[in-house]
């Protein structure tokens, strides 16, 4: 069944929560900001949990919260209008945006989103994706089914993924790596500097250069030029990325290491091989940054589209 105007408080609301060291507390507050509320924990995959979640939902579509991620409250007062609009908008998949507590970056990373029980259940992506398939070895944004997996421009919640030094420095590293594939394929380095920096090259150049303002902001940093020094200047197998058991075994190399120094080192390679801009703002120059960044944001509306902006931007 199929409705033109849909309540957000009236979809079930799933927390996804793994191994976040602030999970906890964030359940304590999501439960107490929206009481009806269900919660999976601990699944191993991403593709496998975002399944549980599906299958803890009662109605068919269905709101996503993330273990690092505390939703604003009033996403939940919204309304979903899908008056006289295209009938893919009720199959689609939605990922809004999240403000990024370390750099102040505002895109679909641990955003929150809203999913289909059916396109849950059928989709293969991250450890589920077909053999030979690496389209989706780090994100659901390749998963096409019709192409019905949208980013879309509204930001809802801030994400936290800073509370340890391992957490921040896996973030950092997993941004590093994804921002560098090229629909999940490692690119050469004549490649990377033609095409993939240009797509990514913002938000990259924010986790290389951003957040020592905050608490383990260097170990984000240190991780985002470590993630994309291995992928792109070493034979490291960039579909390790999807597997978040691989990060505690790397961690143990890592974690007494100075994470500003390393990065320094690291950034110099990324500056000299990649031409990427390597410049280390300390926590004054961070925290400008973060309060003058995309302060002329406004959300449009729940269900407009990233690309319908961006035309609009272009003229397309």
């Amino acid at each position: 069944m199929s409705y033109d105007i849909v309540d957000v408080a009236d979809l079930d609301c799933i927390y996804l929560s793994y191994d976040e060291p602030q999970k906890e507390e964030f359940w304590l507050k999501i439960k107490n900001m929206v009481p009806w509320a269900k919660r999976v924990d601990g699944v191993k995959g991403s593709d496998a949990a975002h399944k549980a979640a599906g299958e803890a939902s009662d109605t068919e579509r269905f709101i996503l919260i993330d273990g690092d991620n505390m939703p604003d409250e009033e996403f939940f007062n919204i309304q979903l209008d899908f008056t006289d609009k295209d009938p893919k908008y009720q199959q689609a998949q939605y990922r809004w945006k999240a403000v990024n507590a370390i750099n102040g970056l505002r895109y679909g990373n641990g955003g929150m989103s809203s999913w289909t029980k059916s396109y849950v259940a059928n989709m293969k992506t991250h450890e589920a994706q077909t053999e030979g398939d690496v389209t989706r070895i780090a994100d659901f944004c390749l998963d096409s089914q019709d192409n019905l997996y949208w980013a879309m421009y509204d930001c809802y919640s801030t994400t936290y993924p800073n509370s340890t030094p391992f957490q921040a420095w896996r973030a950092g590293f997993r941004e590093g790596v994804k921002m560098c594939l090229n629909r999940g394929v490692v690119p050469t380095v004549d490649d990377f500097k033609r095409n993939v920096a240009d797509k990514n090259l913002n938000n990259l150049t924010i986790w290389h250069n951003v957040g020592t303002d905050v608490e383990n902001g260097d170990w984000a940093i240190y991780g985002a030029r470590l993630g994309t020094y291995m992928t792109m200047l070493t034979d490291w197998d960039a579909h390790n990325v999807q597997w978040f058991d691989n990060y505690i075994e790397m961690w143990e190399e890592y974690k007494d290491k100075n994470p500003f120094l390393d990065s320094e080192h690291i950034g110099e390679m990324l500056h000299d091989k990649l031409g990427l801009p390597i410049c280390t703002l300390d926590k004054e120059q961070s925290k400008f940054f973060k309060r003058h960044y995309a302060t002329n944001f406004h959300n449009k509306g729940p269900l407009i589209t990233e690309m319908e902006v961006i035309r609009q931007i272009e003229g397309w």
